[in-house]
């Protein structure tokens, strides 16, 4: 591959004239070594998330390699992500001071600025500025297809030809009806795992009544809780996840039947502190609905209250998925910072409109989407229901692959051959 790095500095602020902040929007440009004069299309790949920065390939292979068969493929870290001007613990203390709430207050309006509307204003500029105001084509893998729906309600001039995988959002639900269908496919995947590792069952009894007894520190110094343990669950939705869970099982213990091994502890560190992706924890509620649909006042937490099988004291003991609990804002060491902002934004009444009903219901741009069934999560009926308001979506459903089936490249093949059919990215 032939890589090439951009840059480009965007307003912090893309809807209010008067702002004159800025910040550093990154991109990598791959290319086929061979091709790299040809005149060939553009892809942008629209990362999972949120708070999900470009991937970083080390060989040529899966969907990328298909990609740069025909085209030219932009891999975008998202604003706050990556090296584009990030947002971490450490940036977050710039808001510290001022009071309590007014310091909460100006931290949640700084966030408002990293959703899916600055992001696809961030695309769209480096279509322009970069890439000569070329149409081009969009690959959105999970929260990538939140950004899709966005990219068509907001710049459908600018695209070609959409691609999706895992990741028709559901245009009006808000984050509670989201939520109220996420827990029963999580408590399924649990089923599962189970029936699968029936040995791990006792092990997992044996590890929280472990925790919960308490004394049990990570290396960075945080207490390991049973609640934060099961967080790891959200590795459930993803292949080979259970093996992953498995194996970390297998390991869990010393041989005194009691001690946690380092090894261990480290592992369930780097799976559970969000060191590379706070954005992901911090911004994941206000992903879903369209504007004015209220607060989310942590609507994965009032579900999970309505989910007493889900209980840290219950037996078996349910590992949870991708649910962000307020806890995780005063447990977890570098989303502390977050506490106060997160807060303020679950008690927020109105955000921007990320979709343009209308304008999605008449799109003209080709969109291919790969629909999981048994996602766990992402909704295949809300996506269903997604696929029959927007024009112009051609939706393949199947139960062959989880939530990362992108990286199985005949995936991106069976989109591909779907939109040629449908006349290819004009």
């Amino acid at each position: 591959m032939t890589v090439t790095d951009r840059r480009v500095t965007v307003p912090l602020d893309w809807f209010e004239e008067s702002s004159n902040e800025t910040i550093s929007v990154f991109a990598r440009e791959l290319v086929d070594p061979g091709r790299r004069h040809e005149d060939l299309p553009v892809m942008v790949f629209l990362q999972g998330g949120p708070g999900g920065k470009g991937p970083r390939p080390t060989v040529r292979d899966g969907w990328i390699g298909q990609v740069l068969k025909t085209h030219r493929l932009v891999l975008l870290d998202q604003r706050g992500t990556g090296r584009s001007t990030r947002v971490d613990a450490d940036f977050m203390s710039r808001f510290a001071g001022n009071g309590a709430s007014n310091s909460a207050g100006a931290a949640a309006d700084y966030l408002l600025h990293f959703r899916a509307d600055s992001i696809v204003a961030d695309a769209e500029h480096l279509r322009k500025t970069v890439y000569g105001g070329r149409r081009w084509t969009t690959l959105g893998q999970s929260y990538g297809g939140f950004l899709t729906l966005t990219y068509l309600s907001q710049a459908p001039e600018g695209l070609t030809a959409s691609y999706v995988t895992g990741g028709l959002a559901s245009i009006c639900p808000d984050a509670s009806e989201v939520y109220r269908r996420t827990y029963p496919r999580t408590r399924a995947k649990n089923q599962q795992f189970h029936s699968r590792y029936p040995d791990d069952v006792k092990l997992l009894a044996r590890l929280a009544d472990r925790l919960a007894a308490g004394d049990v520190r990570l290396p960075d110094g945080d207490t390991l809780t049973v609640r934060r343990f099961q967080t790891l669950g959200i590795d459930f939705g993803m292949k080979p996840g259970f093996e992953r869970m498995h194996w970390l099982l297998d390991e869990a213990f010393a041989d005194d039947g009691e001690r946690l091994h380092d090894g261990f502890l480290a592992q369930v560190l780097a799976r559970s502190s969000y060191a590379d992706n706070p954005l992901f924890a911090v911004m994941q509620e206000n992903i879903y609905g369209h504007g004015a649909n209220g607060p989310s006042n942590w609507a994965a937490q009032a579900e999970h209250d309505r989910n007493p099988d889900f209980a840290e004291a219950a037996r078996p003991l349910l590992l949870t998925g991708e649910m962000m609990y307020p806890w995780m804002f005063e447990e977890i060491r570098l989303l502390r910072p977050f506490a106060g902002a997160v807060n303020e934004l679950a008690r927020r009444e109105n955000f921007s409109e990320l979709y343009n009903v209308e304008r999605l219901a008449a799109n003209e741009v080709p969109v291919a989407a790969a629909v999981y069934f048994d996602d766990m999560y992402v909704d295949s009926g809300l996506q269903l229901d997604t696929a029959a308001a927007v024009g112009n979506v051609h939706a393949w459903v199947t139960n062959e692959f989880e939530h990362d089936g992108i990286g199985d490249p005949k995936v991106f093949t069976y989109l591909q051959d779907k939109i040629a059919s449908l006349g290819g990215e004009k």
